[in-house]
């Protein structure tokens, strides 16, 4: 029974240090439980499609993440990234928004909304956001201003 418990953390460790080496795109979360699809599963599925650049796919999973758990932040985050991968930026806005709104605090997404904001020419919109990001994450506040100053005005 411990082993059982031992060779599942380590999995889900490997799991999560793996995902970290995917780079840009929202954080994964813990491995998906089997059986028939929950809200986990569906966000492990847009990690996989965003791994392989398949920005449809990836949108379509993280919405059925969302509408089986409307409270999942990362899904949200991960819906905002691939709508934002796809050009669909107001579209990316309100997922990112509603990822906010449920974790105010969450780096990633500042970060994101803050890009899109720049792909979209709203470079004020997106130096409001980097304020609010600069405290809470200074490699994601950096990663903004970039982006920001690449801007010509």
């Amino acid at each position: 029974m411990r082993s059982a418990m031992m060779v599942r953390t380590i999995g889900a460790g490997l799991l999560l240090l793996g995902a970290a080496a995917w780079g840009d795109g929202p954080t994964p979360s813990t491995a998906p439980s089997p059986g028939p699809p929950s809200a986990d599963r569906h966000f492990q599925e847009g990690l996989e499609a965003q791994k392989k650049s398949d920005w449809r796919r990836a949108s379509q999973a993280y919405e059925a993440a969302v509408k089986q758990r409307e409270a999942f932040p990362e899904a949200w985050n991960g819906l905002g990234y691939s709508l934002r991968q796809q050009g669909k930026y107001p579209e990316a806005i309100k997922a990112y928004e509603r990822a906010l709104k449920l974790r105010p605090d969450y780096a990633e997404a500042l970060e994101y909304l803050g890009a899109a904001y720049v792909k979209m020419g709203k470079l004020d919109d997106a130096r409001a956001v980097l304020g609010r990001l600069e405290p809470l994450d200074k490699k994601e506040a950096a990663a903004l201003r970039v982006a920001i100053d690449k801007v010509k005005p």
